[in-house]
Parts: C-alpha cells; structure tokens; sequence
C-alpha cells in the first residue's frame, strides 16, 4: 500500500487550518508546499513502481519505511500541535505506522489470494481510499485513531489465526 495520501491530506487539511495546524510548532513544514511537493513525488514514483513491474519485496520495503517515517513525523507534528511535548510522537507514529502496515499489507495479500486477478488489482485503490477516509475521520473526529488502532491490532491477530487454517472455499458437487 502507498502511505503518502494520509500525510497529503493532513498537510493540506493543517496549510488550510481545517481541523489540524502546524503553525507555531517546530513541525510546520508538515504543512508546507515543499514537503507536500516531496510526498506527492514520492506517491508518483511508488506507483509507477508498482506498474512497472519492478522487486514487489522491495517497493514493499522501501514504502514500508516511509511510512513509518511519515508516521512518525505526523503523530510528533500532531502532538506539538495540540501543546504537547512531541518526541515521544516520534517512537509512537512508529510503531503506529508499523502496526497498521502489517496489518493491512496482510489483510490485502489475503483479499488478493482469494480474488480473481482482475478484482485484484484494484484492493490498492481500496485501501488508498480507506487510508484517506480514515485520516479525514481521525482529524474531524478524535476518537477515530484510537478506534483504528484497536482495528489493526484485531486484523493483525485474526490473519495471524487464520494463516494455519486451510481455505476450503467453495466446492461444487456433481
């Protein structure tokens, strides 16, 4: 999955002051057009990755860990938003990032063993979606990333369960 739409959404939401504001804080290029030029870039070149049929491991790697990158610069700015003390933001958006990466990346690879290939290609414009409608709850409606959280960990515990069982699937009987 790309994880540059959620920070694009929470830069543009914090450079209109709608919901969440970086100014004031040493976080501010959260908001700023040349980090968002930046994470724009980065969401092209993911994707032309994933198009061009390059080492699926290593984009997955290489976004992997911007996102857990940008999750540590989004929950650190977000928490010096609100006049908190931001470092310990850094090591939560972490293993926040990190969390919901797993547990969604299973979650995928899982919908995309069970579909036909057609269907399949488009699970990353699902998520990107979701990802996005996530973020815009999680900035108008605080609760959301304590429920997403909550969410994740239950997705990364189900598929670790459901990894020793056996899909049976369908059968048709003649």
């Amino acid at each position: 999955m790309r994880p540059f739409l959620p920070p694009l959404l929470a830069g543009a939401l914090a450079s209109a002051d709608a919901g969440i504001d970086f100014d004031g804080t040493g976080w501010r290029f959260l908001e700023e057009p040349a980090f968002l030029g930046v994470v724009l870039a980065l969401t092209v070149v993911s994707y032309g990755a994933e198009r061009s049929g390059a080492n699926r491991e290593l984009v997955g790697r290489a976004t992997g860990l911007a996102a857990v990158i940008l999750g540590a610069l989004l929950f650190a700015g977000s928490l010096a938003a609100g006049g908190r003390t931001a470092w310990p933001g850094l090591i939560a958006g972490v293993a926040c990032a990190a969390l919901a990466w797993v547990a969604v990346g299973g979650l995928v690879e899982r919908a995309r063993r069970r579909l036909e290939p057609g269907a399949a290609t488009l699970l990353p414009v699902y998520a990107d979606g979701a990802a996005v409608l996530l973020t815009a709850l999680a900035v108008f409606a605080e609760p959301t990333g304590f429920l997403a959280l909550a969410a994740f960990i239950l997705l990364l515990v189900g598929g670790r369960r459901e990894e020793g069982r056996k899909y049976a699937g369908l059968r048709i009987l003649r």
